[in-house]
């Protein structure tokens, strides 16, 4: 997945799909520009759900690449070996990480591109020097954890001041939103600067999944192209 700063990309998340039938779940989204696997260990989110051997196995038989959103503890340890995967992106919370700068250099020597996740409470002023090291900026709108939680307006401010700083430094970082996405919220989010968006239910809760990632997709984009933070800028490059 090529992320241009400037394209709105829908990832939708495993989180909302069956289980059981996981290849079968890809293979329902082959139109979305990569897959959101959320990795919980049950420590730095309350609740379990897959590791490294389920993702090794749905990197070999997604027909998308894998936005890997690792919601672990021992992030500096173990996050390394999911770049290994031969994933697309790896986004660890920078909570969880004692090394964020060291950790980021690592996991893009090792092929992949980096991401660093912030919690809703947490600033994203004390890392903005950071940006040179990153791919993308996963800022959650929901408190890590569970899906089907409600979009939190409060972060919208965030969201516009990491736009205003990934601009002004020139550096192409994505802005990646996660939890809530809907056909309303996503174009409060894409208004406030976001240009990847993780949606669940939204996508898998829909008869045609294509169809909803269609729809969210071209609304994410009518809005991002449309935000004052590009006043002359009505037709923004893909």
């Amino acid at each position: 997945m090529s992320i241009s700063p400037l394209k709105c990309c829908i990832n939708p998340s495993i989180l909302s799909a069956d289980f059981v039938n996981l290849e079968t779940e890809l293979a329902r989204i082959a139109d979305a520009d990569a897959v959101h696997v959320d990795v919980m260990d049950n420590r730095f989110v309350p609740n379990l759900t897959i590791g490294l051997p389920v993702v090794e196995r749905l990197q070999k038989v997604s027909p998308v690449p894998l936005d890997v959103h690792l919601m672990i503890a021992d992030v500096d340890l173990w996050a390394p070996s999911y770049a290994d995967a031969g994933v697309d992106s790896v986004t660890f919370h920078v909570e969880a990480s004692d090394a964020p700068i060291k950790l980021a250099r690592e996991l893009r020597a090792r092929g992949t591109k980096a991401g660093m996740a912030l919690r809703p409470a947490t600033p994203v002023e004390p890392y903005l020097d950071m940006l040179p090291e990153l791919d993308m900026l996963l800022i959650m709108t929901v408190e890590p954890g569970f899906g089907g939680q409600s979009f939190l307006d409060i972060v919208l401010p965030k969201i516009r001041r990491a736009r205003a700083a990934v601009e002004g430094s020139g550096v192409d970082v994505a802005i990646q939103v996660d939890g809530g996405i809907t056909e309303d919220t996503i174009t409060r989010a894409a208004e406030a600067g976001a240009n990847v968006f993780v949606a669940g239910s939204a996508v898998y809760g829909r008869p045609s999944p294509a169809d909803a990632i269609e729809s969210l997709r071209a609304k994410g984009q009518l809005a991002f192209a449309t935000t004052t933070l590009h006043p002359n800028n009505t037709s923004p490059q893909v």
